[in-house]
């Protein structure tokens, strides 16, 4: 029993101690968010998302639960839930998978290579069959309008400072309220 414990808190200080930004809810290692940015050279590159991460007790064994908090346009993820459709995490997970294949390799794979043809957004999905140029432009937009860091929250730190020493893009907006 102590095994996939160890294995779920292993992974977690792996993720903390990689890139990515993690904020735990309640202190606690099965339940936190990852702050998300778009992969390069993709519509979504400017993109910063904040994602809801759920370890299962059975974890590695069982997959973790995964879903975008703001809002993305994407054929394969949930518009209004921000829940993502993906075999790899939903179906074909393997206890051989670990946090960071899922943030550096899963989902960078899904922003890169949509599947119109099991979207769980309609619209995106039959936008991009029929107008890849428009689908592209409209993901953009959401980018600009639902994925910059301030919609995702600015961490303690960030809020507290007023001189914005490490964010210029935060000098325009001031969100204030986190």
């Amino acid at each position: 029993m102590s095994s996939p414990t160890k294995r779920r808190d292993m992974d977690f200080m792996k993720l903390m101690m990689s890139d990515y930004k993690v904020e735990t809810i309640n202190d606690d290692m099965q339940e936190f968010f990852v702050e998300f940015h778009g992969p390069k050279n993709s519509p979504y590159q400017d993109g910063v998302w904040k994602l809801k991460v759920e370890i299962p007790d059975a974890y590695p064994f069982k997959s973790p639960s995964i879903g975008f908090v703001n809002k993305i346009y994407h054929p394969n993820i949930d518009e209004p839930s921000g829940t993502i459709c993906l075999d790899v995490i939903n179906q074909r997970w393997s206890p051989m998978y670990d946090l960071i294949n899922v943030f550096e390799v899963f989902l960078p794979q899904l922003l890169l290579y949509p599947n119109a043809s099991d979207p769980m957004n309609a619209d995106a999905a039959d936008l991009m069959l029929k107008d890849p140029a428009a689908y592209e432009q409209k993901v953009r937009e959401y980018c600009e309008k639902y994925a910059k860091p301030e919609d995702i929250g600015a961490t303690q730190e960030e809020s507290s400072t007023d001189d914005d020493d490490d964010e210029d893009e935060d000098e325009d907006e001031d969100d204030g309220g986190e």
